[in-house]
């Protein structure tokens, strides 16, 4: 066993540090997120207000990458990723208080922290990768592709988890107790981090400058922008409409909720790691848009049987695990190609942007979940995720084959 470790490349013992180190901020990402919904939801908070207390998170998420990726490049991804281990611990230490002091905008706070914390450790795996890929591979897109994929893939198997583990640490042990668990569990992880990562890691030969932050690659821009309506798309139902909704008309309790939704992130998780299997191993830019069109069609249908309480209850279910395979290739295809796209000198700055628009795309994804559930239902909601699909199928299809 010491001798197969001893044998393995730089490289790989890198990704695996990396990869490490996101798992475990996942984890605790996605216990944090349904233990925020559950219990806020238990206290009798409306869905528009439970959305709201996710606004800084995702407001800071889209700061965070567009300056994160410019401190990735002048720090190098070590530190910023070992940054928003710190920051996470930080978040979830704030929200060990007593039940009284957890008042909307303390929380509101804390989550900022957290959405803060989150991006900068996605940003730094994510651009580390391009680095740690194998020069002399001959297959290098490939490679490249296969790595993305699995990094990705089980990130969201493990938020799927999260999400599970949330709703159980939420029922055996409360609100309190659960929050201080996982800090601890971080805490470890933090510093294993900070003795095991490079420390010019992903640092760019020459100081970029601040005003370099927004990207001139018209590849990358479309990309973003596709990027945005996707994950807006997702969010306008995912994050706030469905487990209220499953909760209030299914009635279910925290663990059923808990349980679908880590089954659902858990095989999209899945069916992202095995993205190149569906897509091909070097897959055309412009397939971001087909499979976009593909992946519209189904909040449709869902809304079309709710709309006519066509056996709701599968039709919801069903649904929404064939949304979540074709999300999931979406999305794996999209961040192969950004990582494809991206300059290998200060490959933050790009990945950085472009992960400033997937979060503007979660951020209105979950204002529009709370307030257009609280108004119009679960329906109007899937009718606007189709919508935002069908714009970033649109945006996809005029990608390039290089980024220019």
């Amino acid at each position: 066993m010491m001798k197969t470790l001893a044998g393995i490349s730089p490289q790989i013992k890198q990704y695996l540090m990396i990869t490490g180190n996101y798992w475990a901020f996942t984890l605790t990402d996605g216990a944090l997120r349904m233990l925020v919904v559950l219990y806020f939801h238990q206290l009798g908070y409306s869905p528009f207000n439970i959305a709201m207390l996710f606004l800084f998170y995702e407001v800071f998420g889209v700061i965070t990458n567009l300056l994160g990726g410019w401190l990735g490049a002048r720090l190098g991804l070590n530190k910023t990723m070992n940054i928003g281990l710190a920051m996470q611990i930080i978040a979830l230490l704030m929200l060990t208080v007593p039940a009284d002091s957890l008042t909307v905008i303390y929380v509101m706070l804390a989550q900022a922290l957290s959405g803060i914390a989150k991006d900068l450790n996605k940003m730094s795996a994510k651009s580390a990768i391009k680095l740690l890929v194998p020069k002399d591979s001959n297959d290098n897109s490939n490679k490249l592709y296969q790595w993305v994929a699995v990094l990705t893939g089980s990130k969201n198997a493990l938020k799927g988890v999260g999400f599970f583990l949330g709703g159980v640490l939420l029922t055996t042990f409360g609100f309190k107790v659960a929050i201080q668990l996982m800090a601890v569990m971080l805490f470890l992880v933090w510093l294993g981090s900070l003795i095991g990562l490079k420390t010019e890691l992903g640092k760019a030969k020459s100081k970029p400058k601040f005003t370099e932050i927004f990207s001139k690659s018209s590849a990358i821009n479309r990309l973003s922008a596709a990027r945005l309506f996707l994950f807006g798309a997702r969010d306008v139902w995912f994050v706030v409409a469905l487990p209220v909704f499953l909760a209030t008309t299914f009635n279910w309790d925290h663990w059923w909720v808990g349980g679908f939704m880590a089954s659902w992130v858990i095989g999209y998780g899945f069916v992202q790691s095995i993205a190149p299997r569906f897509t091909g191993q070097s897959p055309s830019p412009r397939s971001a848009g087909l499979w976009a069109g593909y992946l519209a069609v189904t909040p449709v249908l869902i809304a079309i049987a709710l709309h006519y309480q066509f056996y709701v209850q599968f039709s919801i279910i069903v649904g929404l695990l064939i949304f979540g395979g074709l999300f999931a290739i979406n999305s794996s295809l999209h961040s192969y190609l950004i990582v494809n796209f991206a300059s290998s000198d200060g490959v933050s700055m790009d990945v950085g942007f472009y992960y400033m628009a997937n979060a503007m795309g979660r951020l209105i994804g979950t204002v529009l979940s709370g307030w257009v559930y609280q108004l119009y239902g679960l329906e109007m909601c899937l009718w606007i995720s189709a919508l935002f699909i069908a714009a970033s199928a649109v945006i996809a299809l005029r990608l390039k084959e290089t980024a220019e």
